[in-house]
């Protein structure tokens, strides 16, 4: 199934008032199979910000795992990122970690215009995977105080769940709300962005 097939997947955010609901009789069973982006914001510390959103893919978890695990795909995904690829034990950026432990490790880069600066971030990123079923992302080091992002997928009508949650504080000192205001203005089009490749292939 493409893209296109799913109805009105270019409708608005929904803000949602409390915890992101699970069942497929809720109140927002309708908006996500309709194909809007639900959304919830958080304070997190006095210079950074969380947020869970959660979407609907027309795709089955299977096809959605094997494309979100090819992690230099993301580029495509978030068009701020302009580097994210996994880092092997022969690559001289990880001479100083180790890899014995199982987990992969992801290196991004990203450019990001904000407040009349334009500033880079990079990150090094330890990834846990639990295979069709959550992807972890904990900070090892970057351009972060702190760095925290899951992202689950489950089975929900024809199709698949896809919840991401976020949370992080920048070096760069941004009040929270202000975090918060772009995460709400910059993320559900990159999710919009993500289902979209993410269907062309299907």
């Amino acid at each position: 199934m493409t893209i296109s097939t799913a109805p009105a997947l270019t409708r608005a955010t929904t803000s949602l008032p409390h915890l992101i609901p699970q069942q497929h009789g809720d109140l927002y069973a309708k908006p996500l199979l309709d194909g809007e982006i639900l959304l919830k914001t958080r304070p997190h510390s006095a210079w950074g910000g969380a947020v869970t959103a959660q979407m609907y893919l027309p795709i089955s978890r299977t096809t959605a795992w094997r494309q979100l695990t090819d992690y230099s795909r993301w580029v495509q995904y978030f068009p701020a990122l302009t580097r994210s690829e996994i880092l092997h034990r022969n690559n001289s950026e990880l001479s100083h970690r180790s890899s014995v432990d199982g987990y992969k490790r992801l290196y991004q880069v990203a450019s990001k215009a904000f407040l009349f600066l334009t500033a880079q971030v990079d990150i090094y990123l330890k990834v846990i995977e639990t295979t069709h079923q959550q992807i972890q992302f904990r900070l090892e080091s970057g351009s972060f105080h702190d760095f925290a992002a899951d992202l689950t997928l489950q089975d929900y009508g024809d199709g698949t769940l896809l919840t991401y949650s976020v949370q992080a504080t920048p070096t760069i000192p941004v009040p929270s709300v202000l975090i918060q205001q772009a995460i709400q203005m910059d993320l559900p089009d990159n999710l919009r962005t993500m289902r979209q490749v993410l269907c062309r292939a299907c």
